[in-house]
């Protein structure tokens, strides 16, 4: 596969000698198409994708950005996207893309925890006004009229730009950038270009767990272009090809399995703003029949990823074990990875038992922003994924969240197994099953449902099917129907299982 591209790519260890590598090899090949039902309505190839980040670099430069500048832009899955992101990684500074889902109370503590500089704002995005909601988040905005800001909520975000009508005076124009681009020579970009390297840091994924606040995953420019190369190929990406797997990029999904791959594979990557979010799994919930017939076909079954490995790190033969039905068993590891499975000193568990799985290698955050790396790294250098393994020969299977295990009556629960079993029954839709405090049992298994449209749920009739499914000790003991609205679920677009635990408590009156 590596042999049909050039060595410039192959070599490629940041991101400006990648972006100079696939212009010079793909040229006016279309990089990027953005659709709107289907329909092209822009589109950029990889030449212009390089003189177009070339010239918003150098507005930044002007500006005072330099290596290791934090620099945040909220966008949706369009053209404007992968500019930004080329421009700001290939000047050594380093790219925060965040979620366009965020709320005004969240979109706070992200900005301040992320520490960023200058924020890129799209104005509009599927009918909602992100400038709007930025202001809400942040009223100062409002209240002053200064763009050089000094914002005591933000303190070291220092400008914002959008575009479009009645901006607040706070919020700049993009001439703000590209009205001083002209003062910086092609000869100084391409040499701080020079002095980009593969141990600096190119992007920051921000990313929440169902029971965690949003932290900032630090990603180097080497890993993020051996990952790019290895996921090309896993793929079988090639160029000219439309590749349309239209997850958010703010995500590490939409970034490693659609967008990176893609450039570094001289594809085109069909985006679309109106993109689904997170997989069913990374949800929280568990795949139906319909989507196990689907995925079945994949060249490649994905096992367990995340943010901080850099998308998928596992594999297996066959796209589900039997009992276990959240992802793939691990039967290989990704390339440049080392994965064991752990007890709670941090030693290895044998055949047939249950432990944390931990990885760690090339392509694994060396950091999270703003957090002593002892809290989430073991003393050796394995990452604490806080996922649950059970070995069984050289295969691991995936059994659940560390916190989301419920300990009943001196038993383990896997909630993934119960809803599993439950979302088979013809009446229900989803079930998110979850640990309820009780005197007696240390925990009580409960479940919120959602039943299929047009069903009212009997859930002594559920609770008699699953008695012949599952062990008793696994049924739910107390049951909540719930509406798809009614589903909480976190920015990051994963199901906040406090917030079911709370709904439930709140429902049942405990």
């Amino acid at each position: 596969m590596q042999d049909m591209f050039p060595e410039s790519i192959e070599a490629a260890d940041s991101f400006p000698a990648l972006l100079h590598a696939i212009a010079a090899e793909f040229g006016d090949m279309v990089a990027v198409r953005l659709e709107e039902d289907g329909t092209p309505v822009a589109s950029l190839s990889f030449s212009q994708l390089e003189r177009d980040s070339a010239e918003l670099a150098k507005g930044l430069v002007a500006r005072g950005v330099g290596k290791g500048t934090r620099i945040g832009f909220i966008i949706g899955n369009n053209v404007a996207f992968v500019v930004t992101l080329a421009a700001i990684a290939r000047i050594g500074a380093v790219a925060i893309p965040f979620s366009t889902l965020i709320k005004a109370d969240e979109m706070v503590r992200t900005l301040r925890q992320s520490d960023v500089a200058g924020l890129f704002v799209q104005r509009e995005l599927l009918g909602y006004d992100l400038v709007e909601r930025l202001c809400d988040a942040l009223p100062a905005l409002r209240e002053t009229s200064d763009p050089d800001l000094r914002l005591a909520r933000t303190p070291y975000l220092r400008w914002i730009i959008s575009s479009g009508p009645s901006l607040p005076p706070t919020i700049r124009e993009i001439d703000f950038l590209t009205d001083v681009a002209g003062s910086v020579s092609e000869e100084l970009l391409a040499e701080i270009e020079a002095e980009v390297h593969a141990t600096d840091q190119a992007v920051e994924i921000y990313t929440s767990g169902s029971m965690a606040l949003p932290k900032g995953v630090r990603h180097d420019h080497g890993p993020l272009m051996f990952r790019s190369r290895y996921l090309r190929d896993m793929q079988d990406i090639k160029p000219g090809q439309d590749r349309a797997l239209n997850q958010p990029m703010f995500w590490v999904g939409g970034l490693m399995m659609a967008l990176m791959p893609a450039l570094a594979g001289g594809a085109v990557h069909v985006c679309a703003e109106r993109a689904p979010t997170n997989s069913l799994m990374a949800m929280g919930s568990v795949l139906t029949d319909e989507d196990l017939a689907r995925y079945s076909q994949a060249r490649t079954h994905w096992g367990l990823g995340m943010s901080e490995t850099l998308g998928p790190y596992s594999y297996g033969d066959i796209l589900r074990a039997p009992g276990y039905p959240l992802c793939a068993p691990l039967d290989h590891i990704a390339e440049r990875y080392e994965v064991r499975v752990a007890d709670e000193h941090d030693q290895p568990v044998g055949d047939g038992e249950i432990g944390e799985i931990q990885i760690r290698g090339y392509a694994v955050t060396p950091r999270l922003h703003k957090i002593e790396r002892s809290r989430f790294f073991t003393a050796d250098g394995f990452y604490h994924t806080g996922d649950m393994g059970l070995v069984e020969g050289s295969r691991i299977n995936f059994v659940g969240r560390n916190g989301d295990m419920i300990k009943t009556a001196s038993a383990n629960v896997s909630p993934a197994e119960v809803e599993s079993e439950m979302q088979q029954l013809e009446e229900v839709h989803s079930a998110y099953v979850v640990g309820l405090p009780d005197a007696q049992r240390g925990q009580l298994v409960a479940a919120a449902v959602v039943p299929r449209d047009g069903v009212e749920l009997d859930f002594a009739a559920i609770e008699e099917k699953l008695r012949r499914r599952l062990s008793s000790y696994k049924v739910p003991r107390v049951y909540v129907a719930i509406t798809r609205d009614e589903v909480p679920m976190l920015f990051s677009n994963k199901v906040a299982r406090r917030q079911i635990e709370a709904l439930l408590i709140s429902r049942l009156g405990r």
